[in-house]
C-alpha cells in the first residue's frame, strides 16, 4: 500500500468486520440484508449499532437464510436501490443460486465474504475456498491484505459497480479470522470526502410497481448469448476501470494500492512470489529479510481475482527467472492451487514462458509462517537456477 503524506483525521482501532460496518456506513446504502455465519457475524452486529443510533439509515431485512439475502438485495438492486450484504463458505454456498442470478441481472451489489473452508470435514476456519468455487460466476472479485484496504475497497467497490460502464457485482474478499476479528489502526475517512468520490446512485429502476413486469425471464439463443457477450466486456473493461478508480481514490484520501495488482520490490527482481489476501503482509516481511541478505526477489499482490488480470500480471513477471505462488485453496480438477491454473493460462495466451512452482499452505486455519515462505523462496530460487523441481509443494506437509 503506497500512502501520501496529507492531514488525516483519528486513528481508530478496527477489527476487519467492523472496518466492513464502517465502510458499508461511509456508502450510505439503502437496503442491507444478511443472515450471520462465523467469521462474519459480528459485521451485522456493528450494522446494527449504527442502525440503532440513527447513523445508519438502511433498510436492515431479517431474513431467514443467505438465499434469501441475496434474493432481496436482487429486487431492491432492480428498483434502483444501493445495496449490501455478507456472507462466508456454507452461507455462501447456500446463497449460490441467487449469487450467480445477480451477476448475470448486471446488478451493482457490493458483497463481503470472509473467506473460509468449505465441508467436509467441518471447516469452521481461514481458507479461500469459497471464494475460488464462485469465482467464474460473473462477479467481479477483489482480495484484500488488511483492516484499512477492507474499508477502503469498499468504497471503490461501489463506484466499480454502479459505474454504467460496468454494472456488474463486486466481492470483496479477506481471510476469515486472521482479518475477520484481527484489530488494526485503521483511519477513517470524513463522510464528504466519500460523498465527492461515490456520488448518489443514479440507476433507472427496473421494475416498478406502477408498470409491472418481470426480470430474468425465460430466454434462448441468441439474446442469452448476447447477454453473456456483454457481460463479459464489461469485466475487462472493470480492469482498467479499476485502476482508474483507485488513482481518484488516492488523490482525495491519498491511500494506493496497485489497483489489480500490487507490487512490491519486484521491478528489479530475479524471482518473484506472488501471494493473495493476508498472507502478502508476512511476505513482504520476508521479501525484506531476504533482500538484506542480498536476494533479489519480489512479491506480487494479486488483488483481482476476477476478471484475472493477465495483462498486468505478465507484464510484471514478463523477464523474471522463476515465480512461485503461494495459496489458501486448491483446484480439485488440477492437483494444484487455483491461481496457479489460471497464471499458467494466462503466460500461454500472452507468449510468456517463466518457470513456476506452486505451493499450497495455511488450508483449514493454519499459518503460512514466515518458515514456510523462507522455503517457498528458497525453492523458487532452485528453479530459477535450473535445477529439476516439482509442480506443487505442500508447504506444511513437506
Amino acid at each position: 500500500m503506497k500512502v501520501e503524506s496529507k492531514s488525516r483525521p483519528a486513528l481508530k482501532l478496527l477489527e476487519g468486520n467492523e472496518a466492513v460496518a464502517h465502510g458499508v456506513l461511509l456508502c450510505q446504502p439503502d437496503v442491507i440484508a444478511a443472515y450471520p455465519i462465523t467469521p462474519m457475524s459480528s459485521v451485522l452486529d456493528h450494522l446494527y449499532h449504527f442502525k440503532a443510533d440513527g447513523s445508519l439509515k438502511a433498510e436492515m431485512l431479517a431474513v431467514e437464510s443467505e438465499h434469501s439475502s441475496m434474493s432481496a438485495l436482487i429486487g431492491a438492486s432492480l428498483a434502483g436501490g444501493r445495496t449490501f450484504t455478507a456472507t462466508a463458505s456454507q452461507g455462501l454456498l447456500f446463497m449460490y443460486e441467487a449469487y450467480a442470478d445477480a451477476a448475470t441481472l448486471r446488478l451493482p451489489i457490493v458483497m463481503t465474504l470472509a473467506t473460509r473452508e468449505t465441508n467436509a470435514p467441518q471447516g469452521v476456519t481461514a481458507g479461500d475456498q469459497d471464494a475460488i468455487l464462485v469465482k467464474d460466476t460473473g462477479w467481479i472479485q477483489i482480495h484484500v491484505e488488511s483492516c484499512q484496504e477492507i474499508l477502503d475497497t469498499i468504497i471503490m467497490a461501489y463506484r466499480l459497480a454502479e459505474d454504467p460502464q460496468i454494472l456488474l457485482p463486486v466481492s470483496v474478499c479477506y481471510t476469515g479470522f486472521y482479518l475477520s476479528y484481527l484489530s488494526e489502526p485503521v483511519e477513517i475517512p470524513e463522510q464528504e470526502k466519500v460523498d465527492q468520490f461515490l456520488p448518489p446512485l443514479e440507476m433507472n429502476p427496473r421494475i416498478d410497481p406502477e408498470t409491472p413486469m418481470t426480470a430474468s425471464v425465460y430466454s434462448r439463443g441468441i439474446i442469452t448469448t448476447e447477454y453473456r457477450y456483454k457481460h463479459l466486456a464489461a469485466a475487462q473493461r472493470a480492469k482498467a476501470r479499476i485502476e482508474e478508480i483507485e488513482t481518484e481514490f488516492q488523490q482525495i484520501f491519498g491511500r494506493s494500492y496497485g489497483g489489480q495488482i500490487e507490487e512490491y520490490r519486484s521491478e528489479d527482481a530475479d524471482i518473484v512470489l506472488l501471494a493473495m489476501g493476508s498472507c502478502a503482509g508476512t511476505v513482504k516481511v520476508v521479501v525484506d529479510q531476504k533482500r538484506d541478505e542480498g536476494l533479489k526477489v519480489g512479491l506480487i499482490k494479486l488483488r483481482m481475482l476476477s476478471p484475472f488480470p493477465a495483462e498486468r500480471l505478465v507484464n510484471a513477471l514478463r523477464g523474471k527467472k522463476a515465480v512461485g505462488i503461494i495459496e489458501r485453496n486448491v483446484s480439485f480438477g488440477w492437483g494444484c492451487g487455483s491461481v496457479f491454473v489460471e497464471l499458467r493460462a494466462a503466460f500461454a495466451d500472452l507468449d510468456a514462458r517463466i518457470p513456476m512452482v506452486d505451493f499450497i499452505d495455511g488450508l483449514s486455519g493454519s499459518d503460512i509462517t514466515m518458515e514456510h515462505i523462507a522455503r517457498a523462496i528458497s525453492i523458487t530460487q532452485s528453479v530459477a537456477e535450473g535445477k529439476p523441481y516439482k509442480k506443487v509443494t505442500w508447504l506444511s506437509l513437506e
